[in-house]
């Protein structure tokens, strides 16, 4: 089981690992957006949390979350294929959402590809709801579904 002290903020030399890992667990079959240059300015971004689950050297998942005013936007979360249903996603879910709410946001938001059955239970099973659909939204060529979450009084 993962446990808290297993996750941390990324740092630089995560980068490459993160980038690969979103290229296989979310940006199958689409163009490649989350490159590791890109990974690198999200961690430079001061409104945005980078994090990784991690045992020892080895990357387990990641997650990266931007905040705004008033609500936090999920862009990735993954964890390795052979972690799976461990706990993973959930730890990484988990503080993300803390972090949200110490910083006084109230909703997260987050997309997910509209054939991905099982993100979409995973999210629901943690309290998000299905808002909205998004026609063309990965590239013009799939669908995604917008979830929310409102934290405030949990």
């Amino acid at each position: 089981m993962i446990t808290e002290s297993d996750i941390s903020l990324a740092v630089p030399a995560d980068a490459v690992a993160i980038a690969a890992l979103s290229r296989r667990a979310i940006e199958h079959g689409l163009d490649w957006r989350w490159t590791p240059h890109r990974v690198m300015n999200s961690m430079a971004d001061a409104d945005t949390n980078v994090v990784v689950a991690r045992r020892g050297a080895d990357l387990l998942g990641f997650a990266i979350m931007s905040y705004a005013a008033a609500d936090a936007h999920v862009l990735l979360l993954a964890t390795q294929p052979r972690c799976r249903r461990q706990g993973v996603g959930s730890a990484l879910l988990a503080w993300l959402e803390l972090t949200a709410r110490v910083a006084g946001i109230n909703k997260v938001y987050l997309e997910a590809r509209s054939d991905n059955a099982g993100a979409r239970a995973f999210y629901r099973h943690h309290g998000f709801a299905e808002v909205d659909r998004r026609t063309g939204y990965y590239q013009g060529v799939e669908d995604a579904v917008r979830m929310a979450k409102t934290l405030v009084g949990e």
